[in-house]
């Protein structure tokens, strides 16, 4: 038996050796979705929630609903235990803001990387470059079950097409990411998912790219997948209408009036929905997470003068503020702290829950 837990797949076939795998050192078999689902099964209560929230946030964007879809939590999860000691706080929020807010827990498990680090639970569940994938995908799976279980709905970032089948009945709300906004795999998995999928603005700040991308995922798709049996097959989408742009800088920040004005003149050419979430974070924050708090708080003056355009805001937020480095010996790692980018901390969290909370009642006055 291999660290994985699973034997090792053979090498190719002798006639291809030298031609084939040449940069393979080795090569493990994966664990099909069904063996992780039916271990982890959803339940009548978590489908009712994840039906529900997907269904308020398609209200939200079509203005059926005038409340603010809040999508925070840690930049990545690292620490099951810490998650759900954040998701239990976060849920105290979610019914205290409920009249106002939509509020959703960032339940990251792939972390993109600009050159090479630590890819994310999933990918290494054990810290120490080990990259037991299949008990990634057991670990994440419980967790959002644990979660869901709880009342609270998840979202995601989908970066790996085949990590869904193993996680999409658990997710409310997913993101494609800057780097992936421009690909064509993820904007066809978008226009499958069942979901409401948001896509990044470009890493240079070109919001045209995710107004392509946004198009493109509300068309019908035609490629290659895997079925929850882990066969590989031909999928045909019908296309995802609940699909929009997140505004996270680029360049430069792009989360002022001025800018929600000129995304919104983007979408209009594109004849999509005039509806932006603003992600608070990331270079709308220039990388300094302090940062969030004047960003969130720019928006929400926004919304207090009764801008209805703006729908969503993300938070990168987790129980203690900060980041701090990945080290061998894990007993040293900072309880509910991040080990990717740097978050603010759960007072300033709640505190910018009730400044959202206070701008929506504002909007509503504003368009009553």
């Amino acid at each position: 038996m291999t660290k994985n837990s699973l034997e090792i797949l053979p090498p190719p076939n002798e006639a291809c050796a030298g031609i084939v795998d040449t940069r393979i050192s080795a090569m493990y078999q994966v664990l099909p979705p069904v063996a992780v689902t039916e271990k982890y099964p959803a339940t009548e209560f978590t489908e009712e929630l994840v039906a529900k929230t997907r269904g308020e946030i398609h209200n939200i964007l079509n203005g059926d609903d005038d409340r603010l879809i809040v999508i925070t939590g840690p930049c990545s999860i690292h620490d099951p235990a810490a998650a759900m000691d954040y998701a239990t706080r976060l849920l105290a929020l979610r019914r205290k803001f409920e009249k106002e807010l939509v509020v959703i827990m960032r339940v990251y498990f792939e972390k993109p990387r600009t050159t090479v680090g630590w890819k994310g639970l999933i990918n290494d569940p054990g810290l120490d470059d080990s990259h037991d994938i299949n008990r990634g995908l057991r670990i994440g799976r419980k967790l959002l079950r644990d979660i869901n279980s709880m009342g609270m709905p998840a979202a995601t970032e989908f970066l790996d097409p085949i990590t869904v089948q193993y996680i999409d009945d658990f997710i409310s709300w997913g993101a494609i990411g800057a780097r992936t906004t421009e690909s064509q795999l993820h904007r066809q998995l978008a226009s499958g998912l069942s979901c409401p999928v948001g896509f990044k603005n470009a890493t240079d700040g070109s919001v045209k790219i995710a107004v392509d991308a946004t198009i493109a995922a509300e068309h019908e798709h035609t490629f290659m997948s895997v079925t929850k049996m882990g066969h590989v097959a031909i999928v045909h989408t019908k296309g995802n209408d609940d699909c929009h742009v997140i505004l996270r800088g680029g360049k430069e920040p792009n989360y002022s009036h001025d800018d929600v004005e000129a995304a919104c003149a983007e979408l209009k050419k594109g004849g999509i929905k005039e509806m932006v979430m603003i992600d608070a974070s990331h270079s709308n924050s220039h990388k300094q997470f302090k940062r969030q708090i004047e960003v969130t708080n720019d928006v929400a003056c926004q919304i207090a003068a009764g801008d209805k355009r703006i729908f969503g805001i993300m938070l990168e937020s987790n129980i203690v503020e900060g980041r701090q480095d990945l080290c061998a010996d894990l007993s040293k790692l900072v309880y509910g702290q991040s080990i990717t980018d740097a978050c603010i901390n759960f007072e300033d969290t709640e505190m910018l829950l009730e400044r959202l909370s206070e701008a929506v009642i504002e909007r509503r006055k504003k368009n009553a």
